[in-house]
């Protein structure tokens, strides 16, 4: 996977701009944090992978004690360190295979449709269980492969073709001339994280969306009653989850 195409991620995807869509995925997450960490939300250093323009981040950090943003697109984050005015968020350019901090220093890290991009998720997940403190918890968002459409690139079945066959859709369809992303299905989504304690929240969200801050994601009942139908029948195909990874002491 070539790395040159994440350094200019920002510059190819206008949807990481969006304050609205961004501020949407923000709440999402502090809700089910929230939930799952009650009062201890507000005291949690936390690190985001693949923080991008940061307006995620800035949103988290109202709710937390120290936000880290983490890219490797430095075109994102200059627009995050201009835009951001949170006190307690920082912005650094880094490799999510490769951290610059000690072990055990975030009680949170957020790795939200971040594994496909990289080179090797399962390094970027031996990194995440380094840097979590004993008893933390990474939020993990990730699409399956046998998603009907490619949420990258609206195009249906792309994920679920060979690389070769992806590329000259991609090209086919003037999407860009490579498909870099590298999804994976349940099966092998499962054993990328063996290493935590998985707590599904997918299900949790499909049943109180509004909970969760979530009723941007089903704007109508059928697409609701869909979801929670393939969920609770279609498990391994259903089109992503949204986990809760924490690091059990040993």
């Amino acid at each position: 996977m070539e790395r040159g195409y994440q350094r200019e991620f920002s510059s190819m995807h206008d949807y990481v701009y969006s304050l609205e869509e961004r501020r949407q995925k923000g709440a999402t997450m502090v809700a089910i944090l929230r939930d799952a960490m009650g009062d201890h939300l507000r005291d949690a250093v936390v690190l985001d992978l693949g923080c991008s323009t940061g307006i995620v981040d800035e949103y988290i950090a109202g709710h937390v004690k120290t936000m880290m943003g983490v890219d490797i697109d430095e075109g994102a984050l200059k627009s995050a360190a201009k835009n951001t005015v949170a006190s307690n968020t920082v912005f650094q350019f880094g490799d999510a295979m490769n951290l610059d901090f000690p072990a055990e220093t975030f009680d949170i890290v957020i790795c939200s449709q971040v594994y496909e991009h990289v080179p090797d998720a399962n390094q970027m997940m031996s990194e995440i269980h380094r840097v979590l403190k004993p008893r933390g918890v990474c939020y993990f968002a990730a699409t399956n492969r046998w998603a009907l459409i490619e949420r990258h690139y609206r195009l249906p079945f792309l994920s679920w073709l060979p690389i070769p066959l992806a590329d000259l859709y991609m090209r086919s369809a003037g999407k860009g001339s490579s498909y870099y992303e590298r999804h994976l299905g349940y099966g092998p989504l499962k054993r990328l994280v063996s290493a935590f304690r998985i707590e599904d929240y997918t299900q949790r969200l499909l049943r109180e969306p509004e909970r969760f801050e979530a009723g941007y994601m089903f704007r109508s009942r059928i697409k609701r009653f869909v979801a929670k139908f393939m969920y609770r029948n279609f498990l391994p195909v259903f089109p992503g989850y949204i986990w809760l990874l924490w690091k059990d002491p040993e």
